[in-house]
């Protein structure tokens, strides 16, 4: 290989070092000090729980492990969420595991504890995949109980997906191991089976100190909400175990017995390894926005390395195609980087949608569609073209061409943003706002309405001609320091671990763990058989 390729898997490399050193310390939770607290009570670390629980032999796949990074300092912080989370296998059956990380301020809801808790909720009921909630919270965290408790998309909004669950058939099951208190007592019993342990879990809708201050009474923790009292006197949990080990064994045994129900039916046939190196993919990344292949990139993702292109000589700045990942057929939809020469004789510039891609990519999308094909996006773009001679060729039309057929798409959406993921490329492209069932970023991601140089200019300009307004002249120096300020900050808002504590993707990942990613995703998608009628409303034609 040459030297850009070694350049580009060096950078990549250190990228994936710096990545795993930061979610070293985000393991740790509420630090050392609070896992020992854990240990002198007998009791398991989130992670712990989860490890013992799932099947070890496959994959878990974690969901928003760096929710709430750098927020909250103030607070002291709130590592991963206060939530260990994602989805694996228990006694073989793919599952959604949820479980409260008491080290992280007692287990106490944040803002994006309950973001994260929903969105690992709608993952379930999307998908028709049964949830394990291993509990052990205080609750909502208090000092920001006003942006936790009331909205609709808040803490109450989890025990009414509770309800909705069970009216969709999906199976739930709590394992109380700590604490279970206030509204948050409501979730354990509104599943279907509710599993506690002597000693440590305790459900009540007020602990020991706010029964004394509400009505005077004198009650220790276990006898007001414990395993036993709810087991024998309330009939509110319905098994009881004296360690953390016997109740998880009990949730394996729960999880081995439940039956097959009927499944999407999307194809899939004997995995075939890509023919060429996985591993490539660390130096076929430009590390200094040069220009790259695509095809290069989805052949060392999908089987055999056999990528089937559609419409492969028009609307070039997207690459359309079929191909097998893992087994599973896909279609995938990819923004190309080269640039690229059209049959018009027109260069166009890679990483931009054009009206002819646009309009290539809305039809695949809807054959797709019509043949049950999952879709995966590969995001590299830039945004769509702008300028006389596209405005006058009807981008805006073409591009609400593909923006339809991505908003109404019925089979499930997987989107992986391998890097510039901006504008109304990142909606085009099938963004967050677009319901992809799951949506992953490699390190290299940069999620921003605009690029950093752009963006900041154009600030640069806003806050310039205001101070201007107001009489004060501004040196050159003076404007150079301002970009630099402006532009610090707006690409610190670009990063992947931006988006990612913000859950605008769920996870950042090792670009070789992308095949396996989409290989899940679409085995979680297969349990939902019930796919809406594709409907497309007013097409701009």
């Amino acid at each position: 290989m040459d030297i850009q390729f070694n350049k580009n898997d060096d950078v990549m490399k250190l990228s994936l070092t710096e990545m795993r050193k930061r979610l070293q310390k985000i393991y740790e939770g509420g630090g050392k000090k609070s896992i020992e607290k854990q240990r002198e009570r007998n009791k398991l670390t989130a992670r712990e729980r989860i490890g013992y629980l799932r099947d070890a032999d496959k994959p878990f796949i974690e969901i928003g492990a760096f929710a709430g990074y750098e927020m909250y300092a103030e607070q002291g912080g709130c590592p991963a969420g206060g939530t260990v989370a994602g989805i694996g296998y228990v006694s073989g059956r793919q599952c959604v595991i949820v479980a409260n990380d008491q080290t992280v301020k007692a287990g106490a809801w944040f803002p994006i504890s309950g973001k994260k808790n929903l969105r690992l909720q709608e993952i379930a009921m999307e998908n028709r995949l049964p949830v394990i909630y291993l509990v052990d919270s205080a609750g909502v965290f208090l000092p920001m109980q006003d942006e936790i408790f009331p909205d609709k998309e808040h803490f109450g909004r989890i025990f009414r997906n509770n309800a909705r669950m069970s009216a969709m058939g999906i199976t739930q099951i709590a394992a109380v191991m700590g604490a279970c208190v206030a509204g948050g007592a409501y979730l354990p019993i509104m599943s279907d089976e509710t599993l506690m342990v002597e000693g440590n879990g305790s459900i009540f809708l007020a602990g020991p100190y706010l029964v004394k201050a509400a009505i005077g009474e004198d009650i220790d923790a276990e006898t007001l909400g414990g395993a036993t009292t709810h087991t024998e006197i309330s009939g509110i949990a319905d098994y009881k175990f004296k360690t953390e080990q016997e109740c998880l064994d009990e949730v394996k045994k729960l999880m081995s017995k439940l039956g097959e129900k009927r499944k999407a039916g999307f194809d899939r046939v004997a995995e075939k390894l890509p023919k060429k190196k996985v591993e490539e993919l660390y130096g076929l990344f430009p590390a200094d926005g040069k220009p790259y292949d695509m095809l290069e990139i989805i052949e060392r993702i999908v089987d055999d390395s056999d990528f089937d292109q559609f419409k492969q000589d028009y609307g070039k700045t997207i690459v359309c195609g079929y191909a097998r990942i893992d087994g599973w057929a896909v279609g995938i939809v990819a923004n190309q980087r080269t640039i690229v020469k059209n049959r018009k004789n027109e260069m166009q510039l890679g990483g931009v949608i054009y009206n002819d891609s646009a309009d290539k990519a809305a039809r695949f999308i809807l054959n797709c569609n019509q043949k049950k094909i999952p879709l995966v996006f590969l995001q590299d773009v830039t945004g769509f073209m702008v300028g006389s001679r596209s405005e006058h060729s009807g981008i805006i039309k073409d591009g609400a061409k593909m923006v339809n057929a991505v908003a109404n798409s019925v089979v499930p959406k997987i989107t992986i943003v391998i890097g510039n993921s901006y504008g109304a490329g990142n909606y085009a492209m099938c963004g967050k706002a677009y319901d992809p069932r799951f949506i992953y970023a490699w390190p290299t991601a940069k999620i921003a309405v605009m690029g950093g140089d752009q963006a900041a200019k154009t600030l640069l300009q806003i806050q310039v001609a205001a101070m201007k307004a107001k009489g004060k002249e501004v040196s050159a120096e003076e404007e150079k320091k301002l970009l630099d300020e402006i532009k610090g900050r707006y690409e610190t808002q670009t990063t992947p671990y931006y988006a990612a504590a913000r859950l605008w993707v769920d996870e950042i990942i090792d670009p070789i763990e992308t095949r396996n990613v989409i290989s899940e995703g679409i085995h979680a998608a297969n349990h939902n058989p019930d796919l809406d009628d594709l409907k497309v409303g007013v097409f701009q034609v």
